[in-house]
Parts: structure tokens; C-alpha cells; sequence
């Protein structure tokens, strides 16, 4: 059974809207590579999350929401955290695709990419040994074109380095945090400090959120189709001991009008289908405010259910997320791969716990943080070029 009320959609509001413009409480951090994207995050229940978030590169603030299906004694009512990431990368994917085709003279039609995405986690969580994992993802590109199957090799390729993503998929970093219990700033476990701190920034009263504009950016379908990858059951994913391998499949097209559409399946755990509009123009939310809008929601999750694991209630948790791109390497002009910073998590706990709890609960979200697994990984991408069909 789902844990608490279905908040998401008892409230009424729309999942994904335009924020409007006069009350927008955040804006985008200061600009450090070429872009930069700030998340808030705050929990509605055990694992129901709402994010607004702000992009460099767009004047438009969105609200964005996130939801587990039933191997988390979620709702289903909204896209799992890392449907968000996935999203993200094969937009951007396919931004820098279209971008270095034309840069190249290379002319082609329609196109369609498929990403899956893959995670592991292993070990238990009360002894502290649970730790998420990511691994290589796989890449296929349908192109309706008459260049030869070794050019668009080469620009499926290139296109993939050039996306800003590649400064978190290749090579290894760890990401950066702070913690504050009980509106007091304390000290981390393990993990590696912020450098710099928010200063005036405070956390975002979502409360207050209204739409300002667009607001049909998510459509629910079915449950997505079973693959041999798909064992997951009801609340499966909050057992002590776990060995499991995690799948998740993007599918890119455009529209007539240059908008992404982007269809999410979720395979295992097993979870609905849910399409997904982007769009680096702001009519819908643009590439990388859905990467670290993933990464946000995916490190919530995991502090939500350790505390579930081990039996201990928090009051509230809320995360100020920052993350820093370059431009791409293609659609930006650079020329360059792309290139990042380490994600920069600010967290919020209130709790009636000791600060050596809290301290842990930080430490053990980013251990089994799939997203953040992901950005401490060197992975690298397996790429299949096919006849658009």
C-alpha cells in the first residue's frame, strides 16, 4: 500500500508548469563554464517531490514533480527520478546531433534516438554498505539520411561528447555538499564540502506556486512493457539487503515545431510510461534543467527511504541543488567537449534524530544516489547507427 496521501494530485495543480513571473522565488546561480541550472526540492511525503528550477539560459522558472511506483510504495502519479535524467540526456544528445549535422554539411531527415540507461545497487543499508552504481549506456541512433553509416558513426559520436553531460559521464567526480539540521549548519560524515556557500539565498516557499503559463508538458500512458530485465514487486525497493540492475529507456523525436518529445520507459524496477516535452527555446523545460532536475530528485528519494530503512521519521528535508555546463560543443559553438563542475547539494533536514543520524542519512543518500553514482563514474557510450523506419 502507498504510504500517506497522494499529495500530487490531491492538490491540483498541474505536474510540470511554467512558474508565474511574479513570483518566481529563485533564479539561476552565477554563471561559471557557460551555463548554470539551480534546483530547490523539498519532499511532499515519503516519496512524493516537487522541484522549481531555474536555467542560465532561460527566463522561464518551471515546476517540475516526482513520484515512485509500487517497488517504492509510491503512487506512480508522477516520473521515478531518474526517468528526469534520462530525458535530459537524450535531449541533449539530440540537440547536439541536429547542431554538428548541419555545422558538417551532413543532411538529414527524420530522426529517433533510444538511450537506455542502466544502475545497479548492492549491499545493505543498516550495515552501510548499500551503494548505487551506474553503468555504460546504450545508444541508438535512427537516421533518415544518405551520408554513409561511417559518417553518422562519427557524428552520433561526436555529438555525444559534445553534450554538457559529458563533463558529469566522463571522468570522476565527486559531488560537493552541505548540511543544515534544525536550522544550524553542521558538520559532514564523509562527504566532500561545498566550497562556497549560498549566502542570502533561502529556501523556496512552494506553497505560493502558481502556473503562468505553459502547463502540458506530461502525459501518464500505460505501464511500460515487460522486458527480461523486470523483477521488481511491490515495495522491493526498500529491503535492507538489495542486488539488483536497474533499467530505464529513453526515446527522442521532434515535433514539427522543433520541440522534443521524449517518451520514458521504465523497466525495473517496473513503473509507467510517461512523455516528456523539452525544449531549449522555453516552451518547455530545456536539456539540462531535466539532468539536474534528476539528480535532485534522485538523491531525495534515497534520503527518504534510508530513513525509511531505519525505522526513523523526518520531519521535513529539502535540498538547494547547483550544477555548472559549458555550452555544447555544437549547438553552444564551442567547438569543445562538453565539461561540468561537481554537482553542489545544499540539504535541509528538521528531525528530532542527533546530528550523527542526520549526518548519516546525508552520507548514505549520496552512497545509494544512482545520479550521483552516475557522476563519480567514468561511463562511456555503446552507439548503434539504424535506417529511420
Amino acid at each position: 500500500m502507498s504510504d500517506g496521501p497522494n499529495v500530487l494530485l490531491d492538490c491540483g495543480k498541474p505536474l510540470f508548469f511554467q512558474v508565474a513571473d511574479d513570483i518566481s522565488p529563485i533564479k539561476a546561480p552565477e554563471v561559471r563554464l557557460g551555463d548554470a541550472v539551480r534546483l530547490h526540492v523539498r519532499s511532499l511525503s515519503v516519496m512524493q517531490k516537487e522541484a522549481i528550477v531555474a536555467s542560465s539560459n532561460s527566463d522561464v522558472i518551471w515546476r517540475l514533480s516526482s513520484d515512485e511506483g509500487a517497488y517504492l510504495n509510491g503512487f506512480d502519479a508522477a516520473p521515478c527520478p531518474l526517468s528526469f535524467l534520462t530525458t535530459g540526456m537524450v535531449s541533449s544528445y539530440m540537440n547536439e546531433v541536429l547542431a554538428l549535422a548541419k555545422q558538417r554539411g551532413i543532411s538529414i531527415g527524420n530522426v529517433r534516438l533510444i538511450q537506455d540507461n542502466y544502475y545497479t545497487m548492492k549491499g545493505s543499508a543498516l550495515r552501510g554498505t548499500m551503494i548505487g552504481g551506474a553503468k555504460n549506456i546504450d545508444l541508438e541512433a535512427l537516421v533518415d539520411s544518405d551520408a554513409d553509416k561511417e559518417t553518422l558513426t562519427s557524428l552520433v559520436y561526436d555529438a555525444v561528447t559534445a553534450s554538457p553531460l559529458n563533463g558529469l559521464m566522463r571522468g570522476e567526480k565527486e559531488s560537493l555538499f552541505m548540511l543544515n539540521h534544525n536550522g544550524n549548519d553542521i558538520g559532514l560524515g564523509k562527504a566532500k564540502p561545498v566550497g562556497n556557500v549560498l549566502g542570502a539565498v533561502k529556501i523556496a516557499d512552494m506553497e505560493k506556486l502558481q502556473s503562468g503559463g505553459e502547463n502540458d508538458l506530461i502525459r501518464k500512458a500505460g505501464l511500460s512493457p515487460k522486458t527480461v530485465d523486470t523483477n521488481s514487486s511491490h515495495g522491493s525497493s526498500l529491503a535492507d539487503e538489495q542486488d539488483r540492475l536497474l533499467h530505464i529507456r529513453g526515446i527522442c523525436t521532434l515535433r514539427d515545431d522543433g520541440v522534443k518529445q521524449i517518451e520514458q520507459q521504465l523497466y525495473n524496477p517496473h513503473g509507467s510510461i510517461f512523455h516528456f516535452l523539452s525544449d531549449e527555446k522555453g516552451r518547455a523545460p530545456n536539456a539540462i534543467s531535466y539532468i539536474s532536475a534528476g539528480i535532485g530528485f534522485c538523491y531525495m528519494t534515497q534520503l527518504g527511504r534510508y530513513a525509511k530503512i531505519s525505522k526513523k521519521n523526518l520531519e521535513s528535508y529539502t535540498v538547494i541543488q547547483d550544477t555548472h555546463f559549458s555550452k555544447g560543443g555544437a549547438s553552444g559553438g564551442t567547438g569543445k567537449p562538453g565539461a561540468a563542475d561537481p554537482v553542489e547539494t545544499h540539504v535541509y533536514i528538521k528531525s528530532e534524530h542527533e546530528d550523527d543520524y542526520v549526518r548519516t542519512v546525508l552520507d548514505m543518500g549520496e552512497q545509494t544516489c544512482f545520479l550521483h553514482a552516475f557522476c563519480r563514474t567514468d561511463l562511456k557510450a555503446k552507439i548503434k547507427i539504424s535506417k529511420y523506419e
